[in-house]
């Protein structure tokens, strides 16, 4: 009965965790660019109370008997499919349609990665020339891993940003032109690596591999900058609220099977008496 205890109390907290998921989840429901995450389980070591053996009239027994000790977490995965893609009309907002990400120089020179592509032209220099950032402030890379700067010439309402990532100006024909900068593309052999930060970005690790930038790499399916649109958050309510209540059962009969397990001890110790 005491291993039931321990057992249940495993239960407990480990639905606790799927809750504290979940609700992660509904919380970034309108996130830009978020990607549901998902409790993994997974069980814990089983005691052997019985072994196969045979009985005292020489009958075989062939199955033994094994008690499992709880659950635990295994992990915490990161679904990257596609969210559905919000018209907002600003030609500074932008979302990748594919499995691709943006490249930002974080506050500590790193390189990190995000699928928010609600950017904005801030002033990158003493001439008055600008960058391109992201909403907190972090620089937009380009192919080459070097911050987008414009000088002073440009009008940044007249920028535009064409399918493949490039810069482009109108011309004399007021026709848009590649200046010679484009935003780069980077995808992962496995995303599910990548370590979460802060604003939806994510670090590489050694699990989700080397960046791989698109456009060096003839063999990868090519994504699509779509300007005026964002990615919404991939959350799918009504799936997370039947989760919900299901972890929210799991819990209840784990703390029904302590309360159980309790009165049992309780009539074990009354026997004396």
């Amino acid at each position: 009965m005491m291993r039931a205890l321990w057992t249940a109390a495993s239960g407990m907290t480990t639905q606790q965790t799927n809750v504290d998921v979940i609700a992660n989840n509904l919380s970034n429901v309108n996130t830009t660019g978020y990607k549901t995450q998902t409790a993994q389980f997974k069980t814990l070591l089983y005691q052997t109370i019985q072994s196969k053996t045979t009985s005292a009239n020489g009958e075989t027994k062939p199955i033994g008997a094994q008690v499992g000790l709880g659950v635990r977490n295994a992990s915490i995965t990161t679904n990257f499919r596609q969210g559905p893609l919000t018209s907002t009309d600003i030609n500074t907002d932008f979302a990748i349609d594919g499995k691709a990400f943006f490249a930002l120089q974080n506050l500590d020179g790193e390189t990190v990665y995000t699928r928010n592509g609600s950017f904005n032209w801030a002033i990158g220099s003493e001439d008055g020339g600008v960058m391109l950032c992201s909403s907190e402030g972090f620089p937009v890379l380009d192919t080459n891993g070097m911050t987008i700067e414009l000088g002073p010439e440009y009008n940044t309402s007249m920028i535009s940003i064409d399918a493949d990532g490039n810069v482009c100006y109108p011309d004399e024909n007021n026709n848009p032109q590649p200046i010679g900068m484009q935003i780069g593309l980077i995808q992962f052999s496995n995303p599910g690596g990548l370590e979460k930060s802060s604003g939806s970005t994510y670090k590489m690790t050694n699990a989700s591999g080397e960046p791989i930038m698109e456009i060096e790499d003839p063999m990868l399916q090519k994504s699509k900058i779509k300007q005026g649109y964002l990615e919404s958050s991939n959350v799918q309510t009504v799936d997370e609220m039947v989760n919900l209540i299901v972890a929210q059962r799991a819990y209840e009969m784990n703390s029904k099977a302590i309360q159980a397990a309790d009165d049992m001890l309780g009539q074990a110790n009354q026997l004396r008496r």
